[in-house]
């Protein structure tokens, strides 16, 4: 199993519903991905600019093949990237 945890911090406020609505839709698209056993989108209740992606993948090459799937290169990369500062967590499941 290939985890990664990806926390998320929106630059503007005024466009966090923009980007909840967006990661909401990649995060569908991501679940239909041969090889994608989770993926789920937080979003911080604490402090509205930060979201959290937490995806498990059956092999690290399932996730570079979702890499080039329409989630990531029409969605994730283009429209939420831009406006977002990005810290991801390669993880290993523990249980």
């Amino acid at each position: 199993m290939f985890c990664i945890n990806v926390v998320l911090r929106v630059h503007e406020a005024g466009r966090v519903e923009e980007m909840q609505e967006l990661l909401r839709q990649a995060g569908r698209l991501s679940r239909q991905e041969p090889g994608c056993v989770r993926f789920e989108v937080y979003h911080d209740q604490n402090d509205p600019q930060n979201f959290l992606l937490s995806e498990h993948w059956e092999t690290k090459e399932a996730w570079e093949v979702h890499k080039t799937a329409e989630a990531f290169t029409t969605i994730y990369q283009p429209q939420v990237l831009p406006h977002v500062d990005r810290t991801p967590y390669f993880c290993g499941l523990v249980e």
